[in-house]
Order: C-alpha cells, then sequence, then structure tokens
C-alpha cells in the first residue's frame, strides 16, 4: 500500500459529500479488533489523517455493527486537544471508513515494547494530560472503558491522545452501568463484583490510567492479571495482593498512583479538580498543559513511523481485499452480472441494507463551517436589531 500503488488523485467537488475517492492511500500503520488504519493524504487540502476502515460483512457476521455506531456517534460529539478526534466518516459497498487525527508518535504499547522506562517528569505530565482528557469526558457523560497503553498515542511532540472509543459508553442521568468491558489487567475492582452487584461509573478510567501509569514507570502492571485470568481469580488477587513501590520512586508519585490505584471507587481519585490537590502535581500550569504548552521530556523517533512495520506486509501479502486496489474491485463489480443470492446471502444482504441505511456520515470541517455561517447570520441580525434601537425619532 505505498505511495505508488495508491489511487489517482481525484478533484474533490465542494458540494460533493467526502468519500474514499477524496484521499490519496499512502501506508498501512495498523490494526485492532474492530479494523485496520492507513496513512492518507486528502486530495484537496494535502491535510494527512489516518483512516480507520471495517469491512461490513465481517462486522455483520461478527455483531459489531452496534458497536462502530456507538464509536461514530460519541466521536462525532468530541473535540479535544488530548484526543483523537474524528474528522470524517463515510461508507462504500464494502466498508465504513473514519478519518481521524494523524499520530506519528506510535502508541505507549509499541514504547514498552522498545524497552523505553519513562521517567517520572514523562509519567507526571502524561497524567496530567490523560487527566484532562478524561475530564472532558466525564463532562460529556463517557466513560471510555479501555485507558490502556495501546489506547495512548503520542504525536511527534510527546503529547498523548486517547483513542478506540469501540467499547465506550454514554451514562445517561440515573442509570447504571452494569455491563462488563474492558481489558482484564486494566479493568477496575468494581466491575468484577458478582453479577448482581456490578454497578460502576467513571472511576473506572481513573484506575485504569493509574495501572497504566505504574506500567510505564516499571515495564510492569502492578498486579499479575492477564487477559486469560478468569474473573474469580482477579477478585481473588485484588483482595490479597499489595502493589509494591520501587524505592527509587519519589514518595509524591507513589502518592499519586496509590490514590488512584485505591480498590474502593469511594475514596480513589476520580476526578480532575481531586488530582490538582495532590501534592506530586501543585506545581503544574494547568492552563499551559491543556494548550501543550509544556513540553514533553520524551520525544518519539522523528522521520520514521514508531509502529509494526509488519502491518505494511499484510495489507500488501495477506489481505484478500487490499484497500488500494478498491477502485479496481468495485469497478468490476458493477460489470458483474447474475445476483441469485441463496437464503442465506439474501439474510446477510438485508442486514448490509440496513447498515447502508443507518450509518452515521460526519464532516467536521463542514459543521465548522455551517457554525460559523450561522454566528455571522446572528451577528449580522444583531447589528439590524441594535440599528432599529438607535433610530430614535424626535417628535
Amino acid at each position: 500500500m505505498g505511495a505508488n500503488n495508491s489511487t489517482k488523485t481525484t478533484v474533490c467537488d465542494e458540494n460533493e459529500d467526502v468519500n474514499f475517492n477524496h484521499f490519496e492511500i499512502l501506508r498501512a500503520i495498523g490494526k485492532g479488533s474492530f479494523g485496520k488504519v492507513c496513512i492518507v493524504q486528502k486530495n484537496d487540502t494535502k491535510k494527512m489523517y489516518a483512516m480507520k476502515y471495517m469491512n461490513k460483512q465481517k462486522c455483520v457476521e461478527r455483531n459489531e455493527v452496534r458497536n462502530v455506531f456507538k464509536e461514530l456517534q460519541i466521536m462525532q460529539g468530541l473535540e479535544h486537544p488530548f484526543l483523537v478526534n474524528l474528522w470524517y466518516s463515510f461508507q462504500d459497498e464494502e466498508d465504513m471508513f473514519m478519518v481521524v487525527d494523524l499520530l506519528l508518535g506510535g502508541d505507549l504499547r509499541y514504547h514498552l515494547q522498545q524497552n523505553i522506562r519513562f521517567t517520572e517528569a514523562s509519567v507526571k505530565l502524561f497524567i496530567c494530560e490523560l487527566a484532562l482528557a478524561l475530564d472532558y469526558l466525564q463532562s460529556n457523560n463517557i466513560i471510555h472503558r479501555d485507558i490502556k497503553p495501546d489506547n495512548i498515542l503520542l504525536d511527534e511532540q510527546g503529547h498523548v491522545h486517547i483513542t478506540d472509543f469501540n467499547i465506550a459508553t454514554l451514562v445517561t442521568k440515573g442509570s447504571k452501568i452494569t455491563t462488563v468491558a474492558g481489558t482484564k489487567p486494566y479493568m477496575a475492582p468494581e466491575m468484577f463484583y458478582p453479577r448482581t452487584q456490578i454497578c460502576y461509573s467513571f472511576s473506572v478510567d481513573w484506575w485504569s490510567l493509574g495501572v497504566t501509569a505504574y506500567e510505564l514507570l516499571r515495564g510492569r502492571r502492578p498486579f499479575h492479571i492477564h487477559s486469560s485470568t478468569s474473573a474469580t481469580d482477579i477478585v481473588y488477587v485484588f483482595h490479597t495482593a499489595t502493589v509494591t513501590y520501587p524505592p527509587a520512586w519519589s514518595k509524591e508519585i507513589i502518592t499519586l498512583l496509590h490514590k488512584l490505584l485505591d480498590r474502593n471507587p469511594e475514596e480513589r481519585l476520580s476526578c480532575l479538580a481531586d488530582i490538582k490537590e495532590i501534592p506530586c502535581l501543585s506545581d503544574i500550569n494547568w492552563d499551559a498543559v491543556l494548550h501543550k504548552k509544556q513540553l514533553p521530556e520524551f520525544t518519539p523517533t522523528k522521520g520514521r513511523l514508531n509502529c509494526d512495520p509488519t502491518f505494511e506486509l499484510e495489507e500488501m501479502i495477506l489481505e484478500s481485499k487490499p484497500l488500494h486496489k478498491k477502485k479496481k474491485r468495485l469497478a468490476k463489480r458493477v460489470k458483474d452480472t447474475g445476483k441469485g443470492y441463496s437464503a442465506l446471502n439474501a439474510n446477510l444482504q438485508k442486514h448490509l441494507d440496513t447498515v447502508e441505511r443507518d450509518f452515521l456520515v460526519f464532516n467536521r470541517e463542514k459543521s465548522r463551517q455551517d457554525v460559523n455561517e450561522n454566528l455571522t447570520v446572528d451577528q449580522t441580525k444583531e447589528q439590524d436589531e441594535d440599528g432599529k434601537n438607535n433610530n430614535v425619532q424626535i417628535s
């Protein structure tokens, strides 16, 4: 999927909805539970993005469509300096697409695998940036439920950005969240209570932040819990294990992690106001952090993609429907005749038709333009009304 194999540049019609043809495909950079990711360049603006694409048929067969739609719904309402923000969403016959911020610094899991051991100063800034992001999500009634090194991407300067909202949930007023979701080693203790007692809230994300921060500092997690560990064994670990902190760590960072890793959600640090009161962070200029004026100590290697290079080979060699051959493949499909579906195919087609009908199209650029136009109209009306009010007639 190198640049030589990418699609020919298409001139964008200003009134046309953004679609696959408006992007040049550069290379594959990753894959997740719901799809694959490649670097793209928008033909008209030349801006670079990451494009996540999910095969519709596979999503239907794996019963994942609802999660994809929920992720789209959540991301369309969010924009923050420390999130991976959605710019466009669209579809074609085969795939659903999400075009998001391109972060070239790699995820924190990649850097851990490269045996990077982050300093206290680095982790302290990560915690501050992630706390601002979690506070923003909390203000929008969203629990991410999968905060972990794999879902935290770095930009080229080394600032963190939360990604992957496919198991996030929206908390409605008065509702109780009881669905168990997440990655076991990063899930809070209250998510493993007996099923009749499970009820949790935003504090689960702050627990995951504590586990992640500990792992970044030490290279391993605070509890011996793996994806294969049973729920019963996990409960036992939480009841018996003690978190150990290396003597070389400062008392301040230990106090912060201890409060994030409090097994009682009522006592755990779980909001920005509380975390600002911790002595370890008393010297933080939070406004400078929010505007990325606080420079990270760790900077990702420039001039290369900080990701596993095998993604590119897999897309080129193993993928049965590679993205860079999509145009030819869809053109051939149009020419093909004979659509004698079996009962199974007819049922599948029915689901695919539903996906096409209900898919949420999004264009952040257009949304911004619409907002600016509305503001201009409102300002003009106000000026007209002010002018009318000032035309006092003297008899």
